[in-house]
């Protein structure tokens, strides 16, 4: 089985220093020094350039030293994307070239030129054709996006590479999104129960894509980076990295992929909203977020040269449309920091009018007023409800891992002796969260001694 693996790690550029060192501790140090010590490893990495300037700027040129080195030792390419993790289906086209170039810059300056522009990413897999015809005339030769976009009726072949209709030698790769679930949900269990997943694929001649937040693997989920190596590791996958593929299968075949997310779900596409997550028409806050972010990008595209330009590129990072989808996540801080920064670029342009002054002023009161009245009400809370409902009934659908009791006190064991060292260490907010770990461990088994023994159903959501 060939498994090409991709990774994307970023923080936006309102990332506050104590967050970005902590992760860097947490997560990326962990993955790239493990990645180091395992030669068979290959993978595809998109580093968004502002993360490389947040790493430099709070003592993490060590990480980008190790990814080089994987870089130039053929462990991992690289990928272009936009620079300050832009929407770029929504945005006009000449600022889905700037964000691209201005990535482009960073990456020669961290890695130098011979990073390869190969493959590309699109902040949150989101994928529109105009995106692709960007990607493409800029001189990249396939992008990566969810399998959700593969068009509907057709069967995805795993022995073949398909071509986008209309761009000639430009490829489309899918993320397998239930396998990527699986490992991301699988926290410490080891190989064995996804290998036991995988067993139809064993022998067969064709490949299968993942692709995941690297923050999960030591962050979000500590641990999880160790099922990550285990899996490199593992003689019966043979790991790749994505442009491997064009040089190993040569079946061809051209489609039209639909406009979709990582997280786009069926339902979106029946009522033709398949950026649900960052512009939901009934979501008044994202609809005037939307207002304020074009109203920004059309003052400073008067004159490209006014000092707002910069602030402008940083400003229409897509977070601030993603916490406030409420479903389920929320953050009125994220919220407020990106309201706050397009009005700070309307209210200093040169060629902004007062009426227009005026207009952002009262978008970003709109928006704020709104993020507290939601809070206020219960609306965010019945949102998130509504959504984690929906996800779950999704993933129960799906194919379950299957967890034995030895296992799972396996899992227990080592992140007990996780938490004591980082209680040691003082790090007591991770400590915390490996505790919030072990006790749903302690659940999940709970829940199996109910079933067959020795095999436990695992109902993981968090992803």
């Amino acid at each position: 089985m060939k498994w090409a693996n991709f990774l994307h790690i970023y923080q936006p550029p309102t990332q506050k220093p104590i967050w970005v060192k902590r992760i860097a501790d947490e997560s990326y140090r962990k993955i790239f020094k493990g990645l180091l010590e395992i030669p068979r490893a290959r993978l595809s990495l998109n580093i968004n350039s502002i993360l490389c300037e947040l790493l430099e700027q709070n003592g993490g040129m060590d990480v980008i030293e190790n990814i080089k080195k994987l870089v130039e030792r053929g462990n991992i390419e690289l990928t272009g994307s936009a620079k300050y993790h832009a929407f770029l289906p929504l945005l006009p086209e000449f600022e889905t070239e700037r964000q691209i170039i201005l990535n482009e810059e960073g990456l020669n300056k961290y890695f130098g030129k011979g990073w390869k522009k190969g493959g590309f990413f699109s902040p949150e897999m989101a994928y529109s054709k105009k995106v692709a015809e960007v990607v493409k005339r800029l001189g990249y030769k396939w992008i990566i996006i969810d399998e959700m976009a593969f068009p509907e009726g057709k069967e995805m072949r795993k022995d073949t590479v398909y071509e986008i209709d209309g761009l000639k030698d430009f490829y489309v790769f899918f993320r397998e999104r239930n396998l990527s679930f699986k490992i991301l949900s699988a926290s410490q269990i080891g190989v064995k129960s996804i290998l036991k997943s995988l067993e139809p694929s064993f022998g067969q001649k064709d490949y299968t894509i993942t692709g995941m937040d690297g923050e999960t693997f030591g962050h979000h989920r500590p641990g999880l980076e160790h099922l990550f190596f285990d899996l490199l590791k593992e003689d019966k996958i043979e790991p790749i990295m994505i442009s491997d593929i064009l040089d190993q299968f040569p079946k061809k075949e051209i489609i039209e992929p639909r406009q979709s997310t990582w997280a786009t779900m069926p339902n979106h596409f029946k009522t033709n909203q398949p950026f649900f997550r960052w512009k939901n028409e009934d979501n008044t806050i994202q609809v005037c977020q939307w207002e304020l972010a074009n109203l920004a990008i059309e003052i400073v595209r008067r004159n490209e040269k006014q000092k707002t330009r910069e602030l402008l590129d940083g400003a229409i990072h897509s977070d601030q449309f993603w916490w406030s989808s409420a479903r389920p996540w929320w953050s009125l801080e994220m919220i407020e920091r990106g309201a706050n920064d397009l009005k700070t670029v309307v209210n200093n342009s040169e060629t902004a009018t007062e009426a227009e002054k005026k207009r952002a002023d009262e978008l970003y009161r709109l928006i704020i007023y709104t993020g507290f009245e939601w809070q206020r009400s219960g609306l965010v809370d019945e949102i998130s409800r509504s959504e984690d409902e929906e996800i779950r009934e999704r993933l129960e659908e799906k194919e379950k891992l299957f967890v034995t009791k030895e296992e799972y006190e396996n899992m227990i064991s080592n992140l007990k002796e996780q938490m004591k060292t980082a209680a040691d260490s003082e790090e007591f907010h991770r400590a915390a969260m490996i505790k919030d770990r072990i006790r749903e461990l302690k659940e999940e088994m709970g829940k199996g001694e109910k079933q067959e023994e020795g095999s436990v159903e695992r109902r993981d959501l968090m992803f």
